[in-house]
């Protein structure tokens, strides 16, 4: 959530933020109305309570007809400071409600727009030229059935639409990568961490993952858990309600666990493959840090997902998120998105956002320095999505023949293995 100081004193810059968003600007002054109503009512209740005491001292020395007089306004003060109270609770749970909805601001450098009006800061690598080489490139699909690597068929027989085996090297492969990229993350000094795929409500709507994105998210009603869509939720809530010393900070965290999404509004999309499932593997990198550093965080997350992909050999490209695009956490996010060779276009395989103190605030994660204690900053970064970048490998390191190249990066991991070869049928 947001610092309820910057709304009062800048009410115009909330508004800029949620107008730039697409979302409800008139939540605003809502908001800044139930605020309103909930400091004057603790106040009305806190003068009430000082005279409830005053009043109390006095009835114990009054006789006669002052005491029942004294006595008298005591009933009338019970009443009134009970009244006065539950006032106070019903502002501050309406103010709450209405805060809980309103997204963190946006940064200026940001783009104004929605999904289309991304703009691309940086291309590395170029597209190959199968033409050029002389074979029409195989989809990640066609390849995985060559390789005994992927099987969607029985996937969709045992669990339905939407989810896949990998098998032989396609398992093989994505511990190749799981590996790699928390050896990539360990020596950047993050710490590695096997997380909880269910959580509590608060650790799902602390991190801002309950509203804009509900319909994607699994329940289980009978427990009162959710499934996690990535390792960002557990991560965010291991402080929660806690305080951390400034001097340990940036604490940094690569978490590796499954995600699962409904993908409730994708009906027709990527429907062949793997490309948008309801269960996946991830590493993803977390950071804790103080709020002036969180800028220059955000920048060596880019830069360390950028190393990761350059690593696997992939063309890839960089892109900033426009506002309307952001979801209701991150203040600024970038893209690093994959050519796809059978698709002729880039898709995304990592992200990372700077969501500010907007997750630290909800869930109470709070440092403590010179000046005393305060909310922190949390940032977020894909480093490895399996599926996403295992077909980008497949699809961009593909020969002629059905095999395909294996990047250097991860032969250690293959036990040396340079090429990956179809099997006999």
């Amino acid at each position: 959530m947001i610092d309820l100081r910057l709304l009062r004193e800048d009410p115009d810059r909330v508004r800029a933020s949620q107008r730039a968003r697409g979302e409800d600007v008139a939540l605003v002054d809502a908001l800044l109305s139930a605020d309103e109503r909930r400091r004057s009512s603790s106040t009305g209740f806190d003068e009430l309570r000082a005279e409830q005491k005053s009043l109390g001292k006095l009835v114990g020395k009054a006789q006669g007809e002052e005491r029942a007089e004294l006595l008298k306004r005591a009933e009338q003060l019970k009443a009134a400071v009970k009244a006065a109270d539950a006032e106070q609770h019903e502002a501050a749970e309406e103010a709450q409600r209405l805060l809980l909805q309103l997204g963190n601001i946006v940064h200026p450098d940001v783009p104004v727009g929605g999904e289309e009006d991304f703009v691309v800061k940086e291309i590395v690598g170029s597209p190959r030229d199968f033409a050029g080489e002389g074979f029409e490139p195989r989809d990640h699909i066609d390849l995985g059935e060559l390789l005994g690597a992927i099987d969607v068929d029985r996937g969709a027989k045992v669990s339905g639409s939407r989810f896949y085996y990998l098998t032989g090297v396609g398992a093989l492969l994505e511990l190749a990568l799981v590996n790699a990229a928390v050896a990539q993350a360990t020596a950047a000094g993050f710490t590695p961490m096997l997380t909880p795929t269910l959580v509590k409500p608060e650790a799902m709507a602390g991190t801002g993952y309950l509203g804009q994105v509900e319909d994607d998210v699994y329940y289980l009603e009978k427990d009162g858990l959710y499934l996690v869509g990535t390792s960002e939720v557990p991560l965010a809530a291991y402080h929660m309600d806690e305080i951390i010393e400034a001097s340990k900070l940036p604490l940094r965290y690569a978490g590796f666990s499954p995600c699962y999404r409904r993908e409730a509004g994708s009906y027709g999309k990527d429907t062949r493959g793997i490309i948008r499932v309801h269960q996946f593997d991830k590493v993803e990198m977390f950071v804790f840090t103080r709020p002036e550093d969180a800028e220059a965080e955000h920048a060596r997350l880019l830069e360390w997902e950028k190393q990761w992909l350059t690593s696997l050999e992939l063309p890839y490209r960089v892109i900033e998120l426009a506002s309307g695009d952001l979801g209701s956490s991150a203040a600024r996010k970038f893209d690093c998105e994959a050519w796809i060779p059978t698709q002729g276009k880039y898709r995304e395989l990592t992200s990372t956002s700077n969501t500010t103190e907007f997750q630290a605030r909800r869930l109470s994660v709070r440092l403590r320095d010179e000046n005393g204690t305060r909310p922190l900053a949390t940032l977020n970064g894909t480093l490895c999505a399996i599926p996403r970048t295992i077909v980008a490998i497949l699809e961009n390191h593909q020969q002629a023949d059905g095999s395909v190249r294996v990047p250097e990066v991860l032969r250690p991991y293959l036990g040396g293995r340079e090429v990956l070869e179809p099997v006999a049928k």
